[in-house]
């Protein structure tokens, strides 16, 4: 299994958690989708990929979400609401909303935290590993994505919610709430936006620190963040 990381600024590289679902691209697998309904207008494709942390269905084959499709993530520090952007990123939003549903962020630990270089909180591996995910993998959507300057990064401002990964589209169920403004490269597909209030929970979080267990500013949150339950609609 691989790691989901993010790629900083100047080589910066965060290795073991933000790296999304770790798990997902070890094989490419046959299409892990069930039969595309006759509703829907985006049909997406999610192919087998890792074992999965927690036994879920993989998502139907077309996404029926459209516009902004409201989320809350209930932790253990707050509530961090979010708007889903469904027209955007269909697939992504259709997958997350299906994890919800089954319960596959219940009692999962946000495993990462950085808070030097980039500003994120990363969630939704059950395993808390930084390799853990759903036993299937998606593409990713960055059409809307700016052009990266000439340092090869674009800036995800606060709020922005993306998800992490282990390389060209190899999404799964890892995502990272990005609490400060940060430049990346256009390799994180963005799905959503977290409210003003959850952005401020999230910092208060960073605010005390992580047990730089990767290393100065990068680790388990030192208050932690496990989620209780993620409902969405």
């Amino acid at each position: 299994m691989r790691s989901r990381h993010l790629a900083g600024v100047a080589g910066l590289a965060i290795v073991a958690a933000l790296t999304l679902a770790g798990c997902g691209s070890d094989s490419d697998g046959d299409t892990a989708s069930d039969t595309a309904p006759t509703t829907g207008t985006t049909s997406c494709t999610y192919a087998e990929g890792g074992s999965a942390a927690k036994e879920v269905d993989p998502p139907s084959a077309q996404a029926s979400e459209s516009g902004q499709v409201a989320a809350t993530i209930a932790t253990s520090a707050g509530d961090i609401k979010a708007e889903l952007d469904a027209d955007a990123a269909p697939c992504t939003v259709h997958s997350f909303v299906s994890l919800a549903k089954q319960g596959y962020f219940d009692a999962t630990s946000c495993h990462r935290l950085t808070t030097a270089g980039i500003l994120v909180l990363q969630c939704g591996d059950p395993t808390g590993t930084g390799s853990g995910g759903p036993g299937y993998t998606f593409d990713d959507e960055l059409d809307a994505m700016p052009k990266a300057d000439a340092d090869g990064t674009i800036a995800y401002p606060a709020g922005t919610l993306a998800m992490a990964n282990a390389g060209p589209s190899t999404n799964g169920s890892q995502f990272f709430i990005v609490y400060g403004d940060t430049r990346l490269p256009p390799a994180y597909t963005i799905f959503g936006q977290v409210d003003d209030a959850g952005v401020a929970l999230v910092q208060k979080v960073a605010d005390a620190g992580t047990d730089d267990a990767n290393g100065p500013g990068d680790g388990h949150p030192t208050t932690p963040v496990d989620i209780t339950k993620v409902t969405v609609g």
